[in-house]
C-alpha cells in the first residue's frame, strides 16, 4: 500500500437494494475472480457515512450477480488512519466497520455461498498509538523494548520507515509517528504467528469456516525498505511464518505485494512460500495500449512462474489512479481493459467500481494519507449519486473538489448501467460469464499468437486439445489482421466478429477497440 508509493447482453432482473435471494450452501468454486474492496467506501449499512462489514454482507447478491467468487478487503484492524494500514491493535476490528460478530457473519455467509475471503495484512509497521510504541518510547525498561526498532539506547529515536518517513499526517490533520516493528525479535515473530493463526481460525476449532481463506501481504520485502535494518526477511521471518501457518491450514493462499512494482515478482515465487504475486508490470503495460510491450510483459508474467505459483492480474487497485482515468474514460479502452484483465491468464482481480468505469486519480495534498482518497471514493450505486448506503465519509475536506464520481446522471452508476445493454457493467458480466462457461479460460496456458498488425494483440488459452483465441484491437481505428494457423479445422465465434478462413490463414476485420473471442479446433 504505502500510500504514495469495460454485444452480448446478459441482464438478470435485479434491484440495487435486493438482498433477498436464497443461496444454497456450495463448496468453494474452482474458478476464482477476486473483488478487491476498499470497504470504507463500498456500502454504508447504518447511515454513519462509512462503508462497513454489514454493508458488504448485504451486497453479496450483487457480487454474485456480477460473477466474482472471492473478496479481498483492505485492512480491517483498528488504526488511527482511514485506510487502516499502520495498526493500533491487530486483533480489533475498526468499530466503524462493525464488530467481531459482524465480521464472523460476513465470513460464514461468504463461505455458505462458496465464496472466499482474503485479508490484507501489514504487520511490519505500527502507528505511535500502538501499545508497543506507547510503552517502549523513551522507556528502555519496557517489556516491548525490543519490539520497535530504535536508533538510540534511550528509545527516543525510532527508526524511520520507507522514504525516511517518521511523522505522518492523517487526513484528519493529526500527525502521528510511524515506526518499524523488529521482525527479528522472537516475541514479535511469535506474535505474528498467533495473529495470523487467529484470523485463520478465530474460534480455534480447526474447521476454518469462520476464518480467512488467504492473506494479502502488503509491502512484502526481503530487506525491509532497503535500509539494511531487517535484511534476509524471506529466510528469517516470512518463510518460517508461512511454513507454520500451512501446518495449521495447508489450503491457505498467500499473495505478496512485491514492494518493487517494476519487478515480475519471480524472486518471491521462487524464494518464498507464497502462492501468488501481483502482476504490476502487466497492469502498466495494458494501460499503455502498446502491443509490443504487452506481448513482452505477458510472456514474462505468465510463462515463467514456478509450478503451482500464480500471478494476480489486475488493472486497478487502491494505490493507483483508476483505469478509467488512465484511458480518459474512453469506452472502447475500458472494454479492452476488461477483456485483458479477465481473459489473458492468472487469477483476475477487479477493484470495486472498476466494472462501472469509476474515475479517480491521486492528488497532492502534501505528506498526508489523503492523497489517495480520490482513488478510493464511494461506490456509485445510484443514478442520482445519493441514497441509502452511499459511503461519503470523505465529504469534508479539500479532496472533495477532486471527486469525479458525485455527478448525477452521468451514466456511471450501477442503477444506470444495469438497465443499459451496452454498458461497461454488462460487458464485464458477459466476459465473466464467458470465462466461467469455458474452463480453458480459467486454468488454461497462455501463448502469444503472431499476426501482421502492430495494433492487434492476439493470444490463445489452451489446455489439452481445447483452445480459445482472443484478438484485441488496441487502436481507435478499424484494423485488419492476418494470422497463420495451419492446424485449424474449425472455429466457433464466442464473441465479436467472425474471421474468414482461407488457405490456412485467418483474416480478421476488427472495429475500433474491438475484441473477438473464438473457440478454435
Amino acid at each position: 500500500m504505502l500510500l504514495f508509493i469495460a454485444g452480448l447482453f446478459l441482464l438478470l432482473s435485479y434491484s440495487v437494494d435486493d438482498a433477498s435471494a436464497q443461496v444454497i450452501q456450495r463448496p468453494p468454486q474452482k474458478e476464482e475472480i477476486i473483488y478487491h474492496i476498499f470497504q470504507r467506501s463500498f456500502f454504508d449499512s447504518n447511515g454513519d457515512g462509512h462503508g462497513d462489514l454489514n454493508g458488504i454482507r448485504q451486497k453479496l447478491d450483487y457480487l454474485q450477480q456480477l460473477g466474482v467468487t472471492a473478496v479481498l478487503l483492505t485492512p480491517l484492524y483498528e488504526s488511527v488512519y482511514y485506510h487502516n494500514y499502520f495498526a493500533t491493535d491487530f486483533y480489533k476490528i475498526d468499530p466503524r466497520y462493525g464488530t467481531m460478530q459482524d465480521y464472523l457473519r460476513l465470513i460464514k455467509e461468504l463461505h455458505r455461498r462458496g465464496m472466499k475471503f482474503y485479508m490484507d495484512m501489514e504487520t511490519q509497521y505500527v502507528a505511535s498509538d500502538h501499545i508497543w510504541f506507547r510503552d517502549s518510547y523513551k522507556n528502555p525498561q519496557s517489556k516491548y523494548n525490543d519490539y520497535i526498532i530504535y536508533t538510540d539506547k534511550t528509545n527516543s529515536k525510532p527508526a524511520p520507515i520507507v522514504a525516511g518517513i517518521s511523522d505522518f499526517k492523517g487526513y484528519d490533520g493529526v500527525i502521528r509517528k510511524l515506526v518499524m516493528a523488529n521482525l527479528d525479535n522472537k516475541e514479535v515473530q511469535d506474535y505474528n504467528y498467533q495473529l495470523f493463526k487467529f484470523w485463520m481460525d478465530p474460534n480455534h476449532d480447526g474447521k476454518f469456516d469462520d476464518g480467512v481463506d488467504g492473506f494479502r501481504l502488503d509491502h512484502m520485502m526481503d530487506n525491509l525498505d532497503n535500509l539494511n535494518r531487517l535484511p534476509h526477511l524471506f529466510t528469517t521471518f516470512w518463510n518460517p511464518l508461512l511454513g507454520k501457518l500451512r501446518k495449521v491450514n495447508p489450503k491457505i493462499k498467500v499473495v505478496a505485494e512485491q514492494a518493487n512494482w517494476a519487478s515480475f515478482g519471480l524472486d518471491y515465487l521462487k524464494d518464498t512460500k507464497i502462492d501468488r504475486v501481483f502482476a504490476f508490470r502487466l497492469a502498466f503495460a495494458i494501460r499503455n495500449f502498446n502491443k509490443a510491450e504487452i506481448v513482452k510483459v505477458a510472456d514474462s508474467t505468465l510463462l515463467q512462474n514456478p509450478q503451482g505459483k500464480q500471478q494476480v492480474v489486475f488493472i486497478e487497485n487502491h494505490d493507483m489512479p483508476r483505469f478509467s482515468d488512465a484511458v480518459k474514460a474512453d469506452p472502447g479502452k475500458l472494454r479492452v481493459g476488461c477483456a485483458l484483465n479477465l481473459l489473458i491468464g492468472g487469477v483476475p482481480s477487479i477493484y470495486y467500481g472498476q466494472e462501472l468505469g469509476m474515475q479517480g486519480s491521486r492528488q497532492n495534498f502534501g505528506v498526508t494519507d489523503a492523497n489517495d482518497i480520490p482513488d478510493r471514493q464511494a461506490f456509485e450505486w445510484y443514478k442520482s449519486d445519493s441514497g441509502k448506503g452511499m459511503a461519503y465519509w470523505y465529504k469534508n475536506g479539500p479532496w472533495w473538489q477532486h471527486n469525479n464520481n458525485d455527478v448525477p446522471n452521468d451514466g456511471i452508476s450501477l442503477q444506470e448501467e444495469q438497465s443499459n445493454p451496452g454498458s461497461l457493467w454488462n460487458f464485464y458480466r458477459m466476459v465473466i460469464h464467458l470465462r466461467k462457461s469455458n474452463p480453458v479460460l480459467i486454468g488454461g496456458n497462455y501463448k502469444n499468437i503472431s499476426n501482421n498488425n502492430d495494433y492487434v494483440f492476439s493470444f490463445v488459452r489452451y489446455e489439452g486439445d481445447k483452445r480459445i483465441m482472443v484478438v484485441v484491437n488496441l487502436s481507435a481505428n478499424k484494423q485488419d489482421a492476418v494470422i497463420d494457423m495451419s492446424d485449424i479445422k474449425n472455429i466457433k465465434s464466442l464473441y465479436g466478429v467472425e474471421p474468414v478462413i482461407n488457405s490456412n490463414k485467418l483474416y480478421i476485420k476488427l472495429p475500433a477497440y474491438g475484441t473477438a473471442i473464438w473457440n478454435v479446433r
